[in-house]
């Protein structure tokens, strides 16, 4: 565990204000005090790290990175590997997310994930199950062939996980769900996501009213917003309790319909920034294998050989500068979508995307030009850019 010491010499976001001259004391892994860098006690290890300190960034939806997605080797080596993948972009607590898959490959996923939660993995926050019970008119990416409703098995399975795993999401749709095993799901405490669907506004709602509390990567697989019908697009900026993920890479959805998305949002739910992130992150990779198909990675975006998307080759600090400096948001806002308004999503924001006392201390250090210096995990120091000679 790490020692006592403060950060220094930087503006620092606390997730809601910004804070100048002052210090992050951080002791035990945890937060423990925000003081002005002169009231600091002399005995401290002070740390200046210039630029700003912001809280470590939270992704709920993570399918790969340093080459390993999870549905191809579901095990803790392959979810260390992805949180260290994601790390050097400031990201320090993310969902490992498992693409529809068969019934096997799912129970070894969710048996990595209880391992990694024992192992205390740094950046593991727990899974997210994205299908096997959605829309084939919505699939996507995902397998049709692999793609069913949900049986009292499956339910018990997900039920039975969420006991072992810190978070659980799941990616449903109406149309292989229904509404009352998502109100068991939400009863249970897992996190139940609206996606891959072609479902109204008026079923969303029923959905939501029964539980579902989150939308999957909004606009994109699912049905749209039209004059008579908002489909599954507009009940996630309509309806109030759902916060809905955004893929905010320019390819996935076009900067003026994020903007009019925010500006109509609905709360208390939030949009929240996602990666949906690929084995590509951290790599060199000009393709790679899901379920037995290519994936070809090209112009900054990833794809079938029809050119259908395939998650996406982003992320998350990539996804910051595109809201502040392409779509127009504040700093302080595009840092909320990728640190306080994920954690509340899935219910974590009493330790994570902020910073006071006893919360996380999972940290980046971002340069003026929104460069990544430096990332802490619970206090540990997992990255350090190198200056250049």
């Amino acid at each position: 565990m790490s020692d006592r010491f403060a950060l220094t010499g930087a503006r620092i976001f606390d997730g809601d204000d910004w804070h100048e001259g002052a210090a992050l004391v951080v002791r035990d892994g945890l937060v423990e005090a925000m003081l002005p860098q002169g009231a600091l006690p002399g005995d401290i290890r002070a740390i200046d790290t210039g630029g700003m300190l912001v809280p470590g960034f939270v992704d709920i939806q993570v399918n790969g990175g340093g080459g390993v997605m999870l549905n191809d080797h579901p095990d803790v080596a392959s979810i260390e590997t992805i949180c260290r993948a994601h790390a050097p972009f400031g990201t320090t607590a993310l969902l490992p997310t498992l693409i529809t898959d068969t019934p096997a490959i799912t129970a070894a996923a969710i048996a990595a994930g209880e391992a990694a939660a024992l192992q205390k993995v740094p950046g593991f926050l727990g899974l997210h199950l994205e299908g096997p019970h959605l829309s084939i008119a919505r699939k996507g990416a995902h397998d049709p062939a692999l793609i069913r409703p949900m049986t009292d098995a499956d339910q018990a399975m997900l039920i039975a996980a969420r006991d072992k795993l810190p978070v659980l999401l799941t990616t449903i749709a109406p149309e292989s769900v229904d509404a009352a095993r998502v109100r068991a799901l939400a009863k249970a405490g897992i996190i139940v996501s609206l996606g891959h669907s072609d479902t109204g506004h008026a079923t969303a709602k029923a959905f939501a009213e029964a539980g579902a509390s989150v939308v999957t990567h909004l606009f994109n697989a699912m049905s749209q917003i039209g004059n008579r019908e908002p489909g599954l697009a507009g009940a996630a900026v309509d309806i109030g309790t759902l916060s809905a993920g955004l893929i905010a890479d320019g390819i996935h959805v076009h900067p003026a319909t994020i903007r009019i998305a925010l500006d109509a949002k609905q709360g208390p739910g939030r949009i929240v920034l996602v990666t949906d992130a690929m084995a590509t992150i951290g790599t060199d990779m000009s393709s790679f294998t899901l379920n037995g198909r290519t994936i070809y990675r090209k112009d900054g975006s990833l794809r079938l050989a029809d050119g259908t998307l395939a998650g996406a080759d982003l992320d998350m600090i990539s996804a910051i500068r595109f809201m502040h400096r392409t779509v127009g948001l504040e700093l302080s806002e595009a840092l909320r979508m990728a640190s306080l308004y994920p954690a509340q999503a899935i219910g974590q924001s009493h330790r994570l995307g902020r910073f006071a006392n006893g919360t996380a201390a999972d940290i980046v250090a971002l340069s003026d030009d929104l460069g990544i210096g430096s990332v802490w995990i619970g206090g540990d120091k997992v990255f350090e850019a190198v200056a250049p000679r």
